[in-house]
């Protein structure tokens, strides 16, 4: 007689090397998510004050780089371009390390942030497509509301100080890194016109010597900047968007570990430039893509146009439903039961919270209207509104459960044996409980000690001493 099978919870407790690998990541993507906030805050300013936008315009416009090279770029350009390019590199190691060590490998538990991601995609891109439809607008911009901003997001939580559980975050993070690869997908797919036959190839090649490199042990960032600066110089010129070099070389990178390695090669270099990617490029690009120019009509106008209204309603209402949707049905149909400690209210939140659509999106938003500066330009405060919008409803919906969140943050840190790894991680490790019968029995003789010496305190005030009554000479 076989025992019945236990359920699969969805959102329950992660792997401990998964919670060390995530705190990490989670603590410099939200340093990097605060610099975005401020970066996007001085863009809005330094653009929208009369006595400053003259000279915004003319930093972003202003050119530089060998023309010979077909790399003459403007400051705006080489941040989408070239910082971006960094920005999805991380996001390739990500992705690679979550396939082959990390929850992603295995298909159960794969299931859910690809299924969320990408109804996640595609509901928001419906939504766009209807809105436009409706109202007779472009259908340009249909994958603009499509990508959500994991710095932007840990920001937003940062700021507000919920302490959403890990498992949250781990999915949060999670959906974030399949949502950037489809992203860029769609980038090289739908925003690629004119090939340049002769970069591509040369680019090719220069991403297999890359692989063989890797393959045969090479050594030596003095080796692989200058390969991925070839490669990326390449991949520009062939009509391809640049940002893919950075995600091709991310997927190229060994990032299991083998015998006598504490790191793999590619959880080592994700150490290094992930703190350049959010601290420095994504911040940047931030600085010189969010100046758009507001004024009262101007947001006003984002919910009367149709293209604008569309990228609205695709971050807070097509998010929030696609990715809800789309875990409900994966936990529905694998029949994964939802976590003890949550509820589906909760989820909904980091949904909704998922609407936040910055960097990709703006991005996107320039692809999909280039050559149109005034529709850019409005298509970028609609992605600014929709993602305040966004983060303002997740901010009241978690604010709601942070008591619940605390708790749950709380026991999961709990480590009273001082080993320095969480308690609920050594439950069924007999040297833990031995370590802690000892603390106890250290408690308990200290204890008894001090009951000791208070007895001994009070005794001692009983006038005349225990046992003095009838001890004189009769």
């Amino acid at each position: 007689m076989t025992s019945p099978r236990t359920p699969r919870k969805a959102f329950g407790r992660l792997s401990l090397p998964e919670r060390t690998y995530l705190t990490d990541a989670l603590r410099t993507e939200t340093v990097g998510g605060v610099l975005l906030l401020v970066a996007a805050v001085a863009a809005l300013i330094w653009a929208n004050v009369p006595a400053l936008h003259d000279s915004y315009e003319s930093v972003s416009h202003f050119h530089l780089g060998p023309g010979a090279l077909g790399l003459n770029l403007s400051v705006e350009h080489w941040a989408a371009d070239g910082l971006l390019a960094v920005f999805f590199f991380v996001a390739g190691i990500e992705l690679k390390r979550e396939l082959v060590a990390g929850d992603l490998k295995d298909p159960k538990a794969a299931a859910l942030p690809v299924v969320a991601a990408l109804c996640g995609m595609a509901v928001p891109a419906l939504v766009y497509t209807l809105t436009n439809t409706a109202g007779g607008g472009s259908l340009a911009g249909w994958a603009v509301p499509t990508a959500t901003d994991i710095a932007f997001a840990l920001a937003v939580l940062a700021v507000i100080g919920t302490s959403l559980p890990s498992a949250l975050r781990a999915f949060l993070l999670t959906l974030a890194v399949v949502d950037d690869l489809f992203a860029i997908l769609i980038i090289a797919v739908f925003f690629t016109e004119d090939l340049n036959f002769a970069a591509l190839g040369g680019a090719a090649v220069g991403l297999v010597v890359f692989w063989l490199l890797l393959r045969k042990g090479v050594r030596g960032w003095y080796v692989y900047v200058p390969l991925g600066l070839v490669v990326w110089a390449l991949m520009y010129n062939s009509g391809i968007h640049a940002t893919i070099a950075g995600v091709a070389m991310g997927l190229m990178l060994r990032c299991h570990t083998r015998e006598g390695e504490e790191h793999s090669p590619g959880e080592h270099i994700e150490h290094l430039v992930r703190p350049l990617s959010a601290g420095l490029a994504v911040p940047l690009f931030a600085l010189f893509s969010a100046g758009v120019a507001l004024s009262g009509g101007a947001l006003a106008d984002v919910f009367t146009k149709p293209e604008t209204l569309g990228v609205v309603l695709g971050l807070v209402i097509g998010k929030t439903l696609g990715i809800f949707g789309g875990t409900w049905l994966t936990a529905r149909f694998t029949r994964a039961s939802l976590s003890d400690d949550l509820a589906w209210a909760d989820v909904f939140a980091v949904a909704t919270l998922a609407g936040i659509g910055f960097t990709v999106s703006l991005l996107i938003g320039e692809l999909a209207f280039e050559g149109d500066a005034v529709m850019t330009d409005e298509v970028k405060a609609a992605v600014l509104t929709g993602s305040v919008v966004a983060a303002t409803l997740a901010t009241v919906l978690l604010k709601i459960r942070n008591s619940k969140y605390r708790r749950m943050t709380e026991e999961e840190e709990r480590d009273d044996d001082l080993s320095g790894v969480p308690d609920v991680y050594e439950e069924d490790d007999p040297a833990y409980h031995l370590r802690m019968a000892a603390i106890y029995e250290r408690k308990a003789a200290e204890h008894r000690r001090i009951a000791e010496e208070k007895e001994s305190a009070r005794l001692a005030e009983v006038p005349g001493g225990a046992g003095d009554e009838g001890d004189g000479p009769a």
